[in-house]
């Protein structure tokens, strides 16, 4: 691979393997230089695994990965560590520490090594806290007592406050509400160095200079945000496609002369032997007749043989530029709920909301409403009515972190065999050895996948689903997927989301907002 001298990150020959042998990267070459780039590329195809290995996290198994300095990263479950304090998350805990204890007269020589050139944090974290909208006084609080949200927004004003040369971000904008996706992207653009971004967010990709996919084992990059990219692909397998029906056409002519030639052969071999038979040649004009025959039908079938081979070589070529993109194929099941069964019953400012057969509704709200709260006060029994449910929390934290993606499913599955429930992951991309690993060890849509499969194959089947933002870590082409299976799904749905568009698509019949502080009200329409 030639390598841009520029080049922040230069990926040479790198391969990963998990422990069990599976292989997530393979024989990667790829540079990224400095400025914005988004990564993009199929669910499972290894964007986050790359991202942990550039970042140290993960070490590849063989090959290497040249880096111009530090890196800072944001992994995609950053939101698990519910005990983390804020300080923390931010990445100042240890220089808030050392600044607070040489306030305090501490003089210490290991205090001024930890500060070093950050006398200035405390003046820099209230600017980058302000920024984003957020205030100061957050410091001293716990991720788990603040919203899914606004602990992602804290954690990229945190890298922010690093300055590394490089910054990796995985899926940054999971969990943000429209103002707050807004203040990051304003962010994004300022950012300074090298900064890679992984997101499903349309509108984040935008705010790229770059996008890099990592795709069958490659990087191709692109001059241009994702629109630009995307319009560019399509035009090639537009061309890909038409290039590839020619060849198939051109194949199947070559076949047809094959055909009709080996046709022609062999009547001209049955009129030879016609002639001898009735003696109208001396046997030896009619022997080198049949020698010269012979030899002319050897060198046509060679020829012809030569065109078929070189028109399949065409088709294959052809072929092999048309991509193979897996998807996620979701079936749900049929669940029997009669129209008048009560479900749900929220206290609203106006009066009581009850939901009942199969409504769908969505609960929308700015960061930090309660949304996530709400939903976690009804699987507790507040406000539900119905036992018959399932539940997708927005932290994804419904897992046996230790057990496999098989182990988790066969939980709720106890009646399905092994087989069954390999088969049914394997309609949502969860393949192979990713079936047996620790789920610990998942990417953060693959731990998706889990949750949705738990959510989905649970016997007997829930007669409401409750969602929250259901998604995030999904691409493109997943989530139009699960939108169409949420659409022809016949239980009730209550759906928490930001994403406007995929509320529009399931179908919506009551909408719940939430205010900054906390009130309930039901409005017309999104």
């Amino acid at each position: 691979m030639s390598t841009p001298a520029h080049a922040s990150i230069a990926l040479r020959d790198v391969t990963f393997a998990w422990p069990d042998g599976s292989v997530a990267l393979a024989h990667v070459d790829g540079a990224f230089t400095e400025g914005r780039t988004g990564l993009v590329g199929r669910n499972g195809s290894g964007k986050s695994t790359l991202l942990r290995l550039i970042a140290g996290d993960l070490t590849p198994t063989s090959g290497r990965i040249d880096t111009i300095g530090d890196v800072g990263y944001l992994p995609q479950t950053l939101t698990l560590h519910a005990d983390t304090d804020v300080a923390r998350l931010l990445g100042v805990d240890r220089v808030l520490a050392a600044l607070r204890a040489i306030e305090s007269g501490d003089v210490d020589e290991k205090h001024f090594d930890t500060v070093g050139d950050d006398w200035d944090l405390p003046a820099r974290i209230e600017a980058a806290l302000e920024r984003i909208g957020l205030s100061a006084d957050h410091l001293d609080r716990r991720v788990a007592d603040v919203s899914g949200g606004e602990a992602m927004l804290l954690a990229v004003a945190g890298l922010s406050l690093r300055r590394t040369p490089i910054t990796l971000l995985d899926e940054p904008t999971n969990n943000l509400d429209r103002a707050t996706r807004a203040r990051l992207a304003d962010l994004v653009d300022d950012w300074p160095g090298t900064l890679i971004v992984v997101s499903h967010d349309l509108e984040l990709l935008e705010h790229m200079e770059a996008t890099a996919e990592l795709y069958d084992g490659s990087i191709t990059t692109f001059g241009g945000p994702y629109s630009a990219w995307r319009e560019s692909v399509d035009i090639e397998q537009a061309a890909a496609v038409q290039a590839a029906r020619t060849a198939h056409q051109a194949l199947k002519s070559e076949k047809k002369q094959r055909v009709d030639a080996e046709t022609r052969l062999a009547h001209r071999a049955r009129t030879g032997k016609k002639a001898q038979a009735d003696g109208g040649l001396p046997k030896i004009l009619a022997g080198a007749r049949k020698r010269r025959a012979q030899e002319s039908a050897g060198a046509l079938r060679g020829t012809l043989d030569g065109k078929v081979e070189s028109a399949q070589a065409a088709v294959d070529a052809a072929d092999a530029r048309i991509r193979d993109d897996d998807d996620i194929s979701l079936d749900l099941p049929t669940p029997d709920l009669p129209r008048s069964r009560r479900l749900i019953e929220f206290a609203t400012a106006h009066g009581d909301v009850v939901v009942q057969g199969p409504e769908r509704v969505a609960v929308v709200g700015p960061n930090g409403s309660g949304k996530s709260t709400l939903l976690t006060r009804l699987v507790a029994g507040d406000g539900l009515l119905t036992d018959s449910y399932g539940y997708l929390p927005q932290r994804l934290d419904g897992l046996d972190e230790t057990a496999s993606a098989l182990t988790n499913v066969q939980s709720v599955a106890p009646d399905s065999t092994p087989g069954d429930i390999r088969n049914r992951l394997a309609r949502l991309l969860i393949r192979g050895a990713a079936v047996d690993r620790p789920v610990s060890s998942l990417s953060g849509g693959e731990r998706f996948r889990v949750c949705l499969a738990k959510l989905l194959f649970a016997e007997p089947p829930p007669t409401l689903l409750i969602l929250d933002e259901p998604t995030n870590n999904l691409d493109v082409t997943s989530v139009r997927q699960l939108t169409q299976a949420l659409d022809a799904y016949r239980g009730a749905l209550l759906i928490v989301s930001h994403d406007y568009q995929f509320l529009r698509e399931v179908g919506i019949d009551i909408v719940l907002e939430l205010d900054a502080d906390g009130t309930m009200r039901q409005i017309p329409e999104l």
